[in-house]
């Protein structure tokens, strides 16, 4: 017996309802997206390993999906090689190419490789599948959808303030309650720097980043692990359990970092968006957290992240500035920021909450009985004017018996049938049967695109 097939962990199938319902999400990101000015942009799925290893931090480069050589791919390794297993020197050899890790990197290497065609500032946004070799959890898959947009060429706050006002407005037309949470990489730089671990920055943001998941004790733990000092371990506590107004936080922060120069940097650009948010008024919150630091190295100034209040989930929109990225392609000095919104979990957040509008479904609107030959081929040239005047209608292909014709409009819950049999032909006319009342009308062809 043949073994039933199966697709990878964290991963998903997605059906026609699935796919509508996620079209509809993407839909409404790309026309966001263009009502500000992002043009769009695709690029491969495999990038090489040398654009992508050491962008993401240690912890990114163990979650890439290596893709081995073509061919002969054990050719260039020795025995002895072997033998010696050392995993990181046999993926060098083996894979030359990694299924790519996110969408902010293949770009900045876009960039770079057509600097000659580009207009700056140069704005694009980008719709495509990202994989992680992560472990599968609820909200978390191995491949999953980002919808990027991204500025980059300019080092003006105004483009942090459009981006959260794209969140904003994204998540007001799904519905969703969010909340937008906004921090600086400067200031976490400053609190390092004050509590004596300038040079443990990384550690630090990494750890901290995790505090929603898994509590200050075990951060704690983490930092102690990676050689904080307890002295420093007790300085981070008030500042990272910072509580108030936004502006209270900054105050606060402020006099925490006065001997900070990168610190006080990053409070004067917080500072800046938040006031200019005030200005044009959001519909969603948005809250100064310390304790965020999405812990990707390349973000060197504003992060945000945004999180659904109504489910239980993680993140499902994050982004950042970073002013040196393109700097690792060979071109330095050229400012980017972006945001990430995350498909699959705004996704699981529409269906939890039950957010779909009915029309967005794109479903058959109406539902052409096949009684034979004659019918159909007097149902064909108005199923055209139909379909022409922009409803969605479909003939079923077989004479098979009513009861399995209605079933099937049942089942694919079509709002309207048509009905053409002898006495219709012969008045001209079309039987139209709303499935929902059960009310049927005799209707002329054009009363019934009227009546659609």
């Amino acid at each position: 017996m043949a073994q039933k097939p199966s697709i990878p962990k964290g991963t998903r199938d997605f059906g026609p309802v699935e796919m509508a319902k996620r079209n509809y999400i993407f839909n409404t990101i790309r026309e966001v997206y263009a009502l500000y000015g992002f043009q769009q942009i695709e690029t491969p799925a495999m990038e090489t390993l040398q654009t992508l290893m050491g962008k993401y931090g240690e912890e990114g480069d163990k979650l890439l999906f290596k893709v081995l050589n073509s061919g002969d791919f054990m050719g260039k390794v020795t025995e002895q090689e072997l033998q010696e297993r050392n995993a990181l020197h046999l993926a060098a050899k083996l894979c030359e190419k990694g299924l790519r890790y996110d969408l902010t990197v293949p770009f900045a290497r876009y960039v770079v490789m057509h600097r000659e065609e580009l207009q700056l500032p140069f704005k694009r946004y980008q719709i495509q599948p990202v994989w992680r070799a992560d472990r599968p959890q609820k909200g978390r898959y191995r491949e999953f959808y980002q919808c990027d947009a991204d500025v980059v060429g300019s080092d003006s706050l105004l483009n942090e303030v459009e981006l959260m006002q794209i969140v904003d407005t994204v998540f007001t037309r799904f519905g969703i309650r969010v909340q937008i949470k906004i921090n600086n990489r400067k200031i976490l730089t400053g609190i390092a720097e004050v509590i004596g671990e300038a040079d443990k920055i990384v550690d630090i943001t990494v750890a901290i980043d995790k505090l929603d998941k898994i509590g200050i004790d075990n951060v704690n733990e983490e930092l102690r692990a990676d050689g904080i000092s307890e002295e420093a371990i007790a300085r981070l506590q008030p500042i990272i359990s910072l509580s108030g107004t936004n502006e209270e936080k900054l105050q606060t922060i402020a006099e925490v970092l006065k001997d900070s120069e990168t610190g006080l940097k990053g409070v004067e650009e917080t500072r800046y968006i938040l006031n200019t948010l005030a200005t044009v008024g959001l519909k969603n919150e948005i809250q100064l957290d310390l304790t965020l630091a999405r812990g990707l190295n390349y973000y060197t100034g504003a992060i945000f992240e945004v999180k659904a209040l109504d489910v239980e989930m993680g993140s499902i929109t994050g982004g950042g500035r970073y002013d040196n990225l393109t700097g690792i392609f060979g071109m330095p000095g050229l400012s980017g920021v972006g945001i990430s919104f995350g498909a699959d979990r705004i996704y699981d957040v529409l269906n939890t909450l039950d957010l779909y509008p009915k029309d967005s479904m794109n479903a058959t609107q109406i539902l052409f009985i096949n009684f034979g030959e004659q019918e159909t081929a007097y149902c064909l040239p108005i199923i055209y004017k139909v379909r022409e005047k922009g409803f969605r209608a479909e003939i079923y292909p077989d004479a098979a018996k009513m009861k399995k014709q209605m079933s099937y409009a049942n089942a694919k819950q079509i709002p309207f049938v048509a009905l053409a049999g002898e006495n219709e032909m012969n008045e001209g006319k079309i039987t139209l049967k709303n499935m929902e009342t059960g009310e049927q009308q005799l209707l002329t062809p054009d009363e019934l695109i009227s009546r659609l």
